[in-house]
């Protein structure tokens, strides 16, 4: 007897409706859809230590990028019905046509997580004709049809199997009168027909097939084994001929877990000979498991679909208490009142549509209105946290993995830094070794292209000791890591090996000067000498003083990090001075008659060229700072023959002046000359406003505290015929906007003064009849006699 169990994939009520046909059927052998090259990690998936969500990860060993995932989570009919079998010992093992082929076709390697290869099972190839069958019962598409018919349903007769086999008998039939069937879809039930054949011929009697509804129908007539066999060669023949787009590399999600069979029949002929395919079993994520990720076979909700497959009673009620949690942890003011209101409206919108239970739609209406009042920003919490949620599921020690990705394992146990699909704040204290060696891992991983921590600014944390990560793994890592084997056993190694890979293929100076900041936060000294004899080869031949001055920045951070990461500075800094001399005479020359685009790049490189030295020479202890002395003095000299020159774009000129004001190198006098000479009536209206913009470019507290600044600005500003003022004021407006809402305020206080900045000579400071009647308050604050 052959039965066959047509389901959705990730559908909570299929699961349940798979479990109730196996507990009646007691079949003696059990067939899943999917990569059949898996069935050596079905006892893994019985293991304790094994949690869904996972996804069983098939790849070329020699191309790792070409991979195809099959996810899982608990509520998959798939997962269950494995469990089941292993559970009660029954024989259970994978049918599909096997990857090994089509992954050998692809020459284009997947980006990121590959899609499915197949529409959602429930859905078929003609959406128009699934929909219209909806709409006649009364629904707006073919997904809500199916949530509610069947991911709804708490019956679990045996029925439901025989109207999907009806149901999608029908619509194909229908279908393939008008479109010929897709040569994969037709490959795939071919072998998947096959493997029943080899089935039967083991001697099974009693077997049950779990596939997607769609594929149900084809697999019901076994009498062509011939047809099958041609089709199966000439679908190989074309994909070994034309390569097969990225979109196919990812399968719909499948399970297999029980007791070992023969190995599994296989559907490649045998003039078409394997590469081999390596398979393990990765942890997966909700998020990837949605719809929105890409992957074709997705859910919409995987969260609320948990949510179906735990509670068999009070949906509605035990829904708004999660919602509840969770918006009280976010320190909303949500009480056991709301979540009652909120589940009566929901089953009040259920009633008036006709439902006999309130679905997702229904509750996120009521809790939009209940709990939010209205707002969209506490549903969106409700609808990442709840519908999609982060749950991220975890694999068996005994899972096979490359010496890498048990290095890497050993590392997050180590150092109690767990992956976790949820993202997190890593807040990291360089003096502490455990912290320290978080950070060694984040930075080589990120070598590796693994990207598992990116790197943000501390607030308010100047010191070299203090990083701010923000960590959120993704399952593609697994990939990604699989891949950085082949440069070695452990992070480290591989991250050395990718270190030098990177700098041999380096050409310019600010790609090398990168890598050895990289190499320093990564903690690899071994290799910095090597890279700055490259940075040093360079710098010897290089003449491109953007080139130059993109290279200092990472050197500087190199020299500042130094010292908390314990690593010797001292070649660096030898490069740093040299650099840093050949940039301070190229300076002004570099600078002279460039264009407007080209004076705005340079004043980037000279701001953060200047921000780096500044940093270095205030965050180094005083010893040190006096071995800097000279590089800054240098520095703040080429800056001010750059203010003197003439030929200076203003925007450079003013820029100059406003870092020698800021680093103290400029008397009050000498800016307001400097200012004076870029203002006055002979200088185009368009060069003194570039001049202004540059000399703004941090803020106005130039402006607030040295008066004659701000006279000698609104003098200039008057005497601008309305034409000059025009073509001057998106300049003015473009430096002005960039000044603190504080700043603002302050400056716009002042013009609402009539520009009276400060008192007039001989005046008194202060409103005198104002101060009178605050002198009697601060006189008995201060214990003084009133006077």
């Amino acid at each position: 007897m052959l039965t066959l169990l047509g389901i959705r994939h990730h559908g909570p009520g299929s699961a349940r409706s798979v479990l109730a046909a196996l507990e009646r059927l007691q079949p003696d052998c059990l067939l899943v859809e999917g990569p059949p090259e898996a069935n050596h990690l079905l006892p893994l998936l019985a293991e304790a230590d094994t949690r869904p969500p996972i996804a069983i990860l098939l790849y070329r060993p020699e191309a790792p990028q070409q991979a195809a995932f099959y996810p899982l989570a608990e509520f998959s009919p798939e997962w269950q019905a494995i469990r089941w079998a292993l559970a009660c010992r029954v024989p259970v093992r994978w049918i599909d046509l096997e990857q090994t082929g089509q992954l050998s076709a692809r020459q284009e390697p997947p980006a990121g997580e590959a899609r499915p290869k197949e529409d959602n099972p429930a859905s078929p190839p003609s959406e128009d004709l699934f929909s219209l069958l909806a709409r006649a019962a009364g629904y707006a598409d073919g997904e809500h049809w199916w949530e509610r018919f069947i991911e709804h349903r708490r019956e679990t007769g045996s029925d439901v199997f025989t109207g999907i086999l009806e149901l999608m008998s029908a619509l194909r039939a229908n279908t393939e009168r008008t479109h010929t069937p897709a040569p994969l879809d037709l490959a795939r039930e071919a072998a998947m027909r096959t493997h029943i054949r080899a089935a039967q011929r083991e001697g099974f009697r009693n077997i049950a097939v779990v596939c997607g509804a769609w594929h149900a129908p084809a697999l019901l007539h076994l009498e062509s084994e011939a047809e099958d066999q041609n089709v199966l060669t000439n679908f190989l023949s074309a994909s070994a001929s034309s390569p097969r787009p990225p979109d196919h590399a990812t399968t719909q999600p499948r399970d297999r877990a029980t007791t070992r069979l023969p190995d599994y029949p296989t559907t490649r002929p045998r003039d078409h000979p394997a590469n081999p395919v390596s398979a393990t079993i990765i942890p997966w994520t909700y998020d990837r498991l949605a719809q929105r990720s890409g992957y074709r076979a997705g859910i919409p909700a995987p969260g609320w679909y948990e949510h179906l497959w735990e509670n068999q009673t009070s949906l509605v009620e035990r829904w708004m208490v999660k919602a509840a949690h969770l918006l009280r942890a976010e320190d909303l003011p949500i009480s056991p009142g709301h979540a009652i209101e909120a589940a009566r409206l929901a089953e009040a919108l259920a009633a008036l549509r006709g439902y006999p239970l309130p679905g997702l739609a229904e509750l996120e209406e009521a809790l939009q209105a209940v709990f939010c009042f209205g707002e969209d920003a506490p549903l969106r919490l409700i609808r990442e946290r709840l519908v999609i949620g982060q749950r991220m599921g975890q694999v068996p020690a005994s899972a096979p993995a490359t010496p890498l990705q048990r290095d890497l394992n050993a590392a997050q146990k180590r150092l109690r830094l767990q992956p976790s699909a949820a993202s997190e704040l890593l807040d990291l204290d360089l003096r502490k070794p455990l912290q320290r060696e978080r950070s060694q891992l984040l930075h080589r991983l990120n070598l590796l292209g693994i990207p598992w921590g990116r790197l943000h600014a501390a607030r308010g944390a100047k010191g070299t000791f203090h990083e701010l990560w923000q960590i959120e793994w993704q399952p593609e890592f697994s990939v990604r890591l699989i891949e950085a084997s082949i440069l070695g056993n452990t992070v480290r190694e591989a991250a050395l090996h990718r270190l030098e890979g990177e700098a041999a293929r380096a050409a310019e100076l600010p790609a090398l000067t990168h890598l050895v900041e990289s190499a320093l936060l990564a903690e690899l000294p071994e290799s910095i000498p090597p890279l700055m004899a490259r940075v040093q080869a360079l710098t010897a031949v290089s003449s491109d003083l953007p080139h130059l001055m993109g290279a200092l920045p990472p050197l500087f951070s190199v020299i500042r990090y130094g010292s908390v990461r314990q690593t010797e500075t001292g070649l660096v800094r030898r490069i740093v001075e040299e650099l840093l001399l050949r940039i301070c005479i190229g300076l002004p020359t570099g600078c002279s008659a460039l264009e407007e685009e080209a004076a705005r790049e340079m004043s980037q490189h000279i701001r953060e060229v200047h921000r780096s030295l500044s940093l270095l020479f205030d965050s180094t202890e005083s010893a040190r700072a006096e071995n800097h002395q000279p590089q800054r003095l240098a520095w703040l000299h080429a800056l001010r023959r750059l203010a003197e020159q003439e030929t200076t774009p203003g925007l450079l000129r003013g820029l100059a002046c406003r870092l020698l004001y800021d680093a103290g190198s400029a008397e009050d006098e000498e800016i307001r000359q400097w200012m004076s000479r870029a203002l006055s009536p002979g200088t185009p209206a368009m060069h003194a406003a570039a001049w202004l913009e540059g000399f703004l470019h941090s803020g106005g507290q130039a402006l607030i505290h040295t008066p004659a600044l701000w006279q000698m600005l609104d003098a200039w500003v008057s005497t601008l015929s309305e034409t000059a003022f025009l073509a001057a004021l998106p300049l003015l407006r473009r430096a002005f906007s960039a000044f603190p809402p504080a700043e603002r305020r302050q400056l716009g206080e002042r013009l609402r003064h009539s520009g009276q900045i400060h008192p007039a000579p001989g005046q008194p400071a202060l409103h005198p009849l104002r101060a009178q009647k605050a002198l009697a308050l601060i006189n008995r604050i201060l214990g003084e006699p009133a006077r």
